[in-house]
C-alpha cells in the first residue's frame, strides 16, 4: 500500500512569526525554545527542532469534519519553518522509531479504526488500516500526550 505524509503548510503560521508573547497569547500560542533533541516535533518540516531553536506551541484543529471526531490539540511548529515536507512510502523523523497512536478516518471524518503501533511496526500498521477501502486518511498521534503528529494519505 503506497502512502504519503505531508507536513502542514507553513503559510498557516506565517502571521505568528515574530509576534510578541502577549500577541501570541491572544491567539492561544506561546514561543518556547527547544531544549532537547527529540522533544519538539515540527508539524511543517516533520522533523525535530534543534536545541536552542525557537518553536511556537499552539492549538491546531487536526480533524475539521463536522462529526463527533472533530479534534484540536497543541502542536509545535518551528518559528521559521519553510516549505512543508513530504514523504512517500517512508516515515518522516517525527514518526520514525517511536510508539504511535494511529486513527483511521473515512472521507466523512468518521473513525473506522484505531490502534497503537510499536516503533518498528508503524508501516505495517498503516498498510493494515488502509486495507479498509473506506479509510481515506490516518492521523498519527503521540499516544502519551495525544498530540497530532501528521496525516497519512493514500499515494
Amino acid at each position: 500500500m503506497a502512502y504519503r505524509i505531508e507536513g502542514l503548510s507553513a503559510e498557516r503560521f506565517t502571521p505568528l512569526r515574530g509576534l510578541p508573547q502577549d500577541a501570541l497569547a491572544a491567539r492561544r500560542a506561546i514561543r518556547v525554545t527547544a531544549d532537547s533533541e527529540r522533544g519538539f516535533p515540527c508539524r511543517v518540516s516533520l522533523d525535530f527542532a534543534a536545541p536552542g531553536e525557537s518553536v511556537l506551541l499552539l492549538n491546531h484543529v487536526s480533524m475539521e469534519a463536522p462529526t463527533p471526531y472533530c479534534t484540536a490539540y497543541a502542536i509545535y511548529v518551528r518559528e521559521n519553518a519553510g516549505q512543508a515536507a513530504a514523504f512517500e512510502d517512508r516515515l518522516p523523523p517525527v514518526l520514525d522509531g517511536r510508539l504511535l497512536s494511529l486513527r483511521a478516518f473515512d472521507a466523512e471524518g468518521m473513525l473506522r479504526g484505531a490502534l497503537l503501533a510499536e516503533a518498528r511496526e508503524a508501516e505495517e500498521r498503516i498498510a493494515g488500516l488502509f486495507e479498509d477501502e473506506a479509510v481515506a486518511s490516518i492521523h498519527a498521534h503521540s499516544p502519551a500526550y495525544g498530540c497530532f503528529l501528521a496525516s497519512i494519505g493514500r499515494a
